[in-house]
């Protein structure tokens, strides 16, 4: 799920730069969560897409292109969405 999460990503929102971390084994035993499920990720996304778009409308477009694995069960998504210049100021 970790590489689907990051082809994704990378595909849609044309990113310079996709980290996926799988939190999953942090969640386990949480009602609902199988301990075995890839279920919670973290995700920092740079791309030129994000330029001049507010943290509710960067989520909703990464939210847009991760529908697949949320319907295939992925529960939880930190999202951390940057355009280029922003990322050089971390």
């Amino acid at each position: 799920m970790k590489h689907r999460i990051a082809q994704l990503l990378m595909e849609h929102l044309n990113a310079s730069h996709v980290t996926v971390q799988d939190d999953s084994a942090s969640h386990a035993g949480h009602q609902g969560i199988d301990k075995h499920t890839n279920s919670h990720f973290a995700v920092t996304i740079i791309s030129d897409i994000f330029d001049k778009k507010t943290r509710i409308q960067r989520h909703r477009l990464v939210y847009k292109h991760l529908a697949g694995p949320i319907k295939d069960g992925v529960h939880a998504i930190q999202i951390n969405a940057k355009t280029p210049k922003e990322s050089l100021n971390v």
